[in-house]
């Protein structure tokens, strides 16, 4: 006896776009005393000028409806016609249920829903899923979602991390479409450097020792620079050629906000042309982890920087180390 499957294989694109900002705006003035630095070494080290920290109420799941909610609709679709909630993140400090499932909920959806764990590459990991999920049948519309509150694991006084990390929510849209609006994903890992960026502690460690305080995030920061600086230029420029589109045909750049810096490297190394609008949203958003390229990519629409139908690259890459990237039609 044969399975039946549908075999047809269907086109898939971003229909629309969604950002959750956190509230509290927190300049560099404010995180300088507990590293013992200035707002100008902040701003030459990473171009962060301030960030965003979220209010006590502004939870994951929070964060994510407002997000989710401004997504559906840009894309002209209710809730309950999502087939599938897909939530990147590392900031949920729930180990089970999902983030997902709660957040579906909220938004009135019984879809499938799951979290995904690939730190600052989740939502592009979570776009490649969506997109093969849409294109073989399983699903007509996909909400993705990138999602991260760093502030509740960073610690205010680590001289390599206190500076960075945000709070934020994106997320698209994913569905079915008349042409092919999402490439091929490039992505992978190099475990070998699995602890450039980590967790401080085990949570078993810490219940064991009797401490009251949460584990942090801790950065090798040169080691972790010097990797996406230069090895993921190469990852995106593998990624226009497996799409069939150079330099020249992009119109947009979005790359994880890790650094100021890492952008810049990647943009002179793949030698991007000056028309190419490259998003800079970390001077006032800080590094936002999973969240990071949807928050971006949905401001440079809002600032009439990427128009409908531009090109797109999106590359993210972080803790593990995980990378991932492709290309997008801007919907």
């Amino acid at each position: 006896m044969t399975i039946s499957v549908d075999t047809t294989t269907r086109h898939s694109a971003v229909l629309g776009l969604g950002l959750y900002r956190a509230s509290r705006v927190v300049p560099n003035s404010e995180v300088i005393e507990g590293i013992d630095s200035s707002d100008e070494w902040i701003q030459q080290r990473s171009g962060i000028i301030e960030r965003r920290f979220a209010l006590p109420e502004e939870t994951v799941v929070v964060m994510s409806v407002g997000a989710a909610r401004e997504a559906l609709a840009d894309a002209g679709i209710e809730a309950g016609q999502v087939d599938c909630v897909i939530v990147a993140t590392v900031s949920h400090m729930l180990q089970t249920p999902s983030a997902a499932t709660a957040i579906a909920h909220e938004l009135g959806s019984t879809a499938a829903a799951f979290d995904i764990s690939a730190a600052c590459a989740g939502f592009c990991h979570g776009m490649a899923l969506a997109s093969d999920m849409v294109r073989a049948g399983t699903a007509k519309y996909v909400l993705v979602i990138g999602v991260e509150r760093l502030s509740d694991i960073t610690s205010a006084s680590d001289r390599g991390t206190a500076f960075i990390f945000s709070d934020g929510a994106g997320a698209a849209i994913v569905g079915e479409s008349d042409e092919q609006g999402i490439g091929p994903v490039v992505w992978g890992s190099d475990g070998e450097q699995y602890d450039a960026i980590r967790q401080t502690e085990d949570w078993r460690d810490v219940v064991a020792a009797g401490s009251t305080e949460m584990p942090h995030l801790v950065m090798k920061g040169a080691e972790v620079f010097r990797w996406a600086a230069f090895a993921m230029a190469k990852v995106a420029m593998e990624t226009l050629d497996r799409s069939g589109i150079t330099v020249d045909d992009l119109d947009v750049f979005v790359p994880h906000q890790a650094n100021m810096r890492i952008t810049d490297a990647m943009a002179r190394s793949m030698k991007l042309p000056e028309h190419v609008t490259i998003a800079r949203d970390i001077a006032h958003q800080g590094n936002s982890s999973a969240a990071s390229v949807p928050l971006a990519l949905r401001q440079l629409v809002l600032d009439g920087e990427a128009k409908s139908g531009d090109i797109a690259l999106l590359i993210a890459f972080g803790a593990g180390l995980t990378y991932a990237a492709q290309v997008i039609r801007v919907p």
